[in-house]
């Protein structure tokens, strides 16, 4: 298994604000979040799968929540609170702990809390 955020595919008609929303709540059972709009990162990798290389396009976002009653879905085995520090060093793939290490700075630069 791999450590990651929830995150998911854009449905027809949503936005990534409503994407980002919809993922965490069908993954974490958390609904009552409030997305921070001063951060966002977009990354891009690709990936091979059955012969074919494909794109993707992941949008980050810092969110605020006072629920923390997670009910994971079937498509997860466990989960983690951690801090900061703790998190990144958790993380299986580079590019989230660059993510991760960017929303960090972004959070002391700000004084989000």
């Amino acid at each position: 298994g791999h450590w990651s955020f929830p995150k998911g595919h854009v449905e027809t008609g949503e936005d990534h604000h409503s994407t980002a929303r919809r993922e965490l709540l069908e993954e974490t059972g958390i609904e009552e979040i409030r997305i921070i709009p001063s951060w966002t990162e977009r990354t891009e990798y690709s990936y091979s799968r059955k012969g074919s290389v494909n794109r993707k396009q992941v949008y980050w976002y810092l969110a605020i929540t006072d629920e923390f009653q997670v009910k994971l879905s079937h498509e997860h085995t466990n989960f983690l609170w951690l801090d900061l520090e703790s998190a990144i060093d958790q993380l299986t793939f580079e590019q989230e702990k660059i993510v991760l290490s960017n929303a960090r700075k972004a959070l002391e630069k700000s004084r989000i809390d």
